[in-house]
C-alpha cells in the first residue's frame, strides 16, 4: 500500500507582516462613485495584485516618465487621506508630478474630485500598501520627496508592530530616494514622534536635515482639519526631515 500523499497547503490570505491600517467598509457617496468610474481611469494606477487586495505584485513596476509624460521631481505621500495636502501641493507646484498612496477608497475618490475640480494633471493615485508600492510599484532612485504625514499612532503598546516608520520602512524608503532625496515626517501623536525620531537616527542611508530636537513645520504642508484637531486637543505638532545619503 502506498502512502497517501500529504494534502495541499491552503492558500494564504494575510500578509506575512502586519499592516499600518485597518480598511474599513464605509460605503461611498454618490458623488465618490461617480468620481470613482468618470475619473479612476485619469488618476489611478493600477497594477497587479499579489495575495491581498491592497497589495502589489512583486516585479511590477511603473516608469514615471510613462505615467506623467514628462522627466519631472516626484513626490510621494504616504497616507493621503482626503487629499486636501497632496492636491494642494500637487496644483502649488505644477513643475513636480504628485502620487498619493491610501488604501481607503472614499478618501480617494474625494481626492480625485478636488484634483478634477483644481485642474492638478499631475497628480496620481494608488490603493495600495505604502511598503509594497515602494518595494515594488516605484523604481528605485525614483522620489524626491517622500511624505508621511500623521500616519496612524496605534498608540496601544500592543499594536506598536502596526506602526508604519520603523527600521523596515527606513530601509524601504531608502531605496525609493534618489541621492539627496527627503523623507518628511509628521505627527501630533509625542510618542510615536519619539519612536520616528529614534528610528531614524540610526538609519544608515539618512542624515537630519534639522539641528536641535524637532524640524521645523514644513511650509509645503496645508493646514488640515485634522491637524487643527489635533492642536485643539492639546497634541504638539512634530516635524521631522531626513536627507538620503549618496550611494556609495
Amino acid at each position: 500500500m502506498t502512502e497517501a500523499a500529504a494534502p495541499s497547503p491552503e492558500p494564504r490570505t494575510y500578509r506575512d507582516k502586519p499592516v499600518s491600517f485597518v480598511r474599513r467598509s464605509g460605503r461611498m457617496s454618490e458623488a465618490q462613485e461617480r468620481a470613482w468610474i468618470e475619473l479612476a481611469p485619469q488618476y489611478v494606477l493600477e497594477s497587479p495584485r499579489d495575495r491581498a487586495s491592497t497589495s502589489i505584485r512583486p516585479g511590477f513596476a511603473i516608469d514615471p516618465v510613462a505615467v506623467w509624460g514628462r522627466e519631472a521631481p516626484l513626490v510621494v505621500e504616504i497616507g493621503s487621506g482626503q487629499g486636501h495636502a497632496i492636491v494642494h501641493a500637487a496644483t502649488s507646484r505644477p513643475d513636480a508630478d504628485f502620487l498619493a498612496i491610501e488604501v481607503f477608497r472614499a478618501g480617494l475618490a474625494r481626492t480625485m474630485l478636488d484634483a478634477d475640480r483644481a485642474g492638478a494633471r499631475n497628480l496620481r493615485l494608488v490603493e495600495a500598501n505604502a511598503p509594497e508600492v515602494l518595494q515594488h510599484l516605484l523604481p528605485a532612485a525614483s522620489v524626491d520627496e517622500l511624505w508621511v504625514f500623521f500616519p496612524d499612532p496605534w498608540h496601544k503598546t500592543k499594536h506598536n508592530k502596526r506602526r508604519l516608520v520603523t527600521p523596515e520602512f527606513a530601509a524601504l524608503a531608502a531605496a525609493a530616494l534618489k541621492d539627496g532625496g527627503v523623507l518628511r515626517l509628521a505627527t501630533d501623536w509625542e510618542d510615536y514622534a519619539l519612536q520616528m525620531r529614534e528610528v531614524m537616527s540610526v538609519a544608515p542611508d539618512f542624515a537630519a536635515t534639522f539641528e536641535g530636537e524637532w524640524a521645523p513645520r514644513f511650509d509645503g504642508r496645508v493646514l488640515t482639519a485634522f491637524e487643527r484637531k489635533g492642536a485643539a486637543k492639546g497634541r504638539d505638532i512634530r516635524d521631522l526631515s531626513y536627507r538620503r545619503a549618496a550611494r556609495t
